[in-house]
């Protein structure tokens, strides 16, 4: 199975959910870097919407914004034919750098121009440009256009399980919602991928 991989915005191409998808599910996973082209939302989709342009698969997953990233590209290729593994997707990320930071980090944002974050995955500061949150705000609720199963962690602190039952209640494609003990780094999630993949005819 074919299966086009965006790990999270501290994650890494490299990490343990693409790892097991190939290692253990024997899955064909192509896994690019997502901050290739720059760290915004728009920017990681395009990383995806480049490849569905020119190759084939049979599932899109992400994590985390990631995840965010594979439904934006769902919305903005419906005739492309794959289905969707979300796993705790990040929707309504404007939201979660609001509650975040706040108001007035948001404003001092703005102001700058740019903020810095600590990258855990890399060990070092990065700049983040304002055009991270105007793109958050028009993709933050994208409209998948294909089969798609969540997973999300009811212990999640990062990204609240809430915002992927918003997602399955106001979205028909979303064929099941997967809740599973976990927080957001979704470690206990592995075994329920080929769970996920069954209920999508693979």
């Amino acid at each position: 199975m074919r299966v086009l991989f965006a790990h999270g915005f501290e994650g890494s191409p490299d990490g343990s959910k693409p790892g097991y998808m190939r290692d253990v599910l024997g899955w064909d996973v192509t896994a690019p870097t997502m901050s290739e082209l720059g760290w915004n939302i728009e920017q990681e989709t395009d990383v995806l919407l480049r490849l569905i342009d020119t190759n084939e698969y049979d599932i899109v997953a992400g994590s985390s914004m990631g995840g965010l990233a594979a439904a934006n590209a769902s919305a903005l290729r419906p005739n492309a034919n794959f289905s969707l593994l979300l796993i705790a997707p990040a929707f309504g990320l404007i939201d979660l750098w609001r509650e975040s930071i706040g108001e007035k980090g948001l404003e001092i944002w703005k102001e700058t121009g740019e903020r810095a974050h600590h990258h855990h995955g890399f060990g070092e500061d990065i700049l983040l440009s304002w055009d991270f949150v105007e793109t958050a705000k028009r993709m933050s609720w994208p409209k998948m256009a294909h089969p798609t199963i969540i997973l999300h962690g009811v212990n999640d602190d990062v990204v609240p399980i809430n915002v992927s039952k918003k997602m399955k209640e106001e979205n028909s494609n979303v064929l099941d919602l997967i809740e599973i003990v976990d927080g957001h780094r979704m470690q206990e999630a592995k075994p329920h991928f080929a769970v996920a993949a069954r209920k999508l005819g693979y």
